[in-house]
């Protein structure tokens, strides 16, 4: 398997992009965790860049909390993060109405909410959902994963603690993803790299940070470093993919709301 590109440089979400970028200029965002959401750096509100790329005016922003239950608090600080947007935002829940699907299907922007990989999963194959999330990422919506939902956005997800029943997943972006388990040194992203002995590269985003995978494969790292996780011959070797800057690295940057 051909190793990904990574893409060192800063994150060029705003600036140089077109006024109305085409479905192929679009990243998809894996966060950790919703820190991101709340996020300044030098370069102004993380969301705001988001929201360039979902086309820079007024835009629907759909969150999927299927993984979480659909618990309203949740959805509550993804409004807050959404503040100051032109965004009309709404949840979508795991049992969607007919007006729900309407609106996830016009949607700019796409959350996949944290929780319980599989029991998002479920939720989406059960209701359609799955199959419209990737229609919008054909028709150019921005896709942002939030822990359970990065997961989802790469090739495979797996019961909490049992590595050996991985199911398929989107695998919109292709590697296998894990986040916020650096206390445990990745130990579940290693079982499920090595289940794949050499044909899968996987990746941790560690708390507080994300990752976007660029449209011509490249990787970049967003505030924190990733681990990238290989095998090959029975053997797991882990590397650091560092960001361009300081100030993305630094867990106190000024602007931070956590």
């Amino acid at each position: 398997m051909t190793g990904p590109r990574m893409h060192l440089g800063q994150i060029s979400l705003v600036g140089d992009e077109p006024a109305e970028p085409q479905p192929s200029t679009r990243p998809l965002f894996l966060l950790a965790d919703s820190q991101l959401l709340f996020w300044d750096d030098a370069g102004g509100r993380f969301v705001q860049r988001l929201a360039e790329y979902a086309g820079g005016g007024a835009f629907r922003a759909a969150y999927l909390g299927a993984s979480n239950g659909d618990q309203p608090e949740y959805f509550q600080l993804f409004q807050a993060a959404m503040a100051g947007l032109d965004a009309e935002c709404r949840m979508i829940p795991a049992v969607p109405s007919s007006e729900d699907m309407a609106f996830l299907r016009s949607a700019g922007l796409v959350l996949l909410a944290g929780g319980d990989v599989q029991r998002g999963w479920t939720a989406f194959e059960r209701s359609g959902v799955r199959e419209a999330v990737a229609q919008r990422h054909q028709e150019g919506a921005v896709l942002v994963g939030v822990s359970a939902g990065a997961v989802q956005l790469g090739m495979a997800g797996w019961p909490e603690g049992s590595t050996a029943q991985l199911f398929a997943t989107w695998g919109l972006v292709p590697f296998l993803v894990d986040a916020h388990a650096e206390d445990d040194e990745w130990a579940e992203l290693r079982a499920a790299v090595l289940a794949h002995d050499g044909q899968a590269v996987g990746f941790g985003i560690p708390r507080g940070g994300g990752m976007a995978y660029h449209p011509d494969g490249t990787v970049e790292p967003i505030r924190h470093p990733l681990v990238e996780v290989r095998a090959a011959d029975g053997r797991v070797t882990t590397a650091m993919v560092l960001p361009s800057s300081a100030a993305n690295a630094d867990a106190d940057a000024d602007g931070f709301t956590p």
